[in-house]
């Protein structure tokens, strides 16, 4: 069966599956696509109006090529759509020179030859008067970095998808993906239908629907904390957000409607999410405690009080590598799982890395090293 002619359903509408469903969309297969909410939900890892892109990666710098892949479609889904999904502000890679992260950081830089400028503590003390370095801290600026709106990301993504033919089912949870000779079936409470392939992209629901398979994703319960600033610094000419990787992993944005900064945790600093479908938004007085630390030792500009706050999902593999590829013993299920907090920059590439999975098997895009393949461990 050729591309153009191929069925493929997306489990999930999110992060993910919005792009995938939308590069499938492009490439002429027929897409029908299922969402327990619709496209855009905060109920899930894409909300809280912003994520960091950055083309600069602390994990591994193997992630880089992926990342321009990405750079590309972002451009691509903006001109397609006219909308604004990512604004490149830059941002501050901040942490301990001898850190792990800042080493990789720095290799991915010049492995790569990526746009960025060193900084020592004269320069932030001008440039960026409200971040505070300590004593063996670096500081970078990758240039080509920014900001993405991710609701309005998923948002758009599924919307041109359906403009290019795709078929969204809203408020539609998939209760079964059975694999089948030659194909597979999607059940739902109206029913079930066959297809071609199908392309799982649930996000934290994975081990719900999924429960046999054979690598483990955490499910965490994340939060979101929303400053407003008692100086002008933040808003300045230039608004980079900013990643510190040590003594704690933290990250954060200036909101594009220059009110706040946000400010968010690393993995270790989130608690299991429990039941996804019964997750806990209530942020309890203690669980700021960090946060204020944060501000006092790093941002002292910012009001230490919150203004906002919200609670999230995101999927963790015990290696933080994301799980790509097909399951075991069902080729015609493609699986994107467990992104482990740094997945939303790539999506537009991890997408296009479903619809060619799905429709030809096979993929040019470098993905040894986090494809399902022959993988024993998360």
């Amino acid at each position: 069966m050729s591309a153009a002619r191929k069925r493929v359903a997306v489990v999930g509408v999110g992060t993910m599956g919005s792009q995938a469903a939308w590069r499938l969309a492009a490439r002429g297969a027929e897409v029908v696509a299922y969402d327990r909410f619709a496209p855009g939900h905060d109920r899930s890892a894409a909300g809280g109006e912003s994520r960091i892109f950055r083309s600069a990666h602390f994990e591994d710098s193997r992630y880089v090529p992926l990342l321009k892949h990405a750079d590309s479609l972002w451009e691509q889904l903006q001109q397609e759509t006219g909308r604004e999904l990512r604004r490149l502000t830059g941002c501050l890679l901040m942490g301990p020179t001898e850190h792990q992260q800042m080493a990789t950081v720095l290799h991915s830089i010049a492995e790569h030859g990526l746009d960025h400028e060193a900084l020592d503590a004269e320069a932030m003390a001008k440039r960026f008067p409200q971040h505070r370095l300590q004593d063996g801290d670096a500081a970078v600026l990758d240039r080509r970095a920014g900001f993405i709106r991710p609701e309005l990301t998923v948002q758009t993504a599924a919307r041109r998808a359906e403009q290019l033919g795709a078929r969204i089912h809203r408020y539609t949870p998939v209760r079964e993906i059975v694999p089948l000779a030659n194909g597979v079936e999607i059940r739902t409470d109206a029913g079930s239908e066959r297809f071609d392939t199908a392309v799982v992209t649930v996000g934290p629901w994975v081990n719900d629907l999924l429960p046999d398979l054979p690598w483990e994703v955490d499910i965490r319960r994340l939060i979101s904390a929303w400053y407003v600033p008692t100086t002008d610094a933040w808003f300045g000419e230039e608004r980079p957000a900013f990643i510190r990787t040590a003594p704690t992993h933290c990250y954060g944005l200036p909101s594009p409607d220059g009110v706040s900064v946000k400010l968010g945790l690393s993995r270790a600093l989130h608690e299991p999410a429990g039941d996804p479908n019964a997750l806990d938004r209530t942020v309890r007085p203690e669980e700021l405690e960090i946060f204020t630390e944060l501000i006092r030792r790093h941002m002292p500009d910012l009001h230490p009080d919150p203004t906002r706050l919200a609670v999230y999902m995101e999927g963790y593999t015990e290696s933080s590598r994301p799980l790509i590829g097909s399951l075991p013993g069902a080729d015609d299920v493609v699986l994107l799982a467990g992104f482990s907090g740094h997945g939303f920059k790539l999506s537009p590439a991890f997408g296009d890395i479903a619809a060619d999975l799905a429709l030809e098997g096979r993929t040019s895009q470098p993905i040894d090293f986090i494809s399902t393949h022959s993988r024993t461990a998360a």
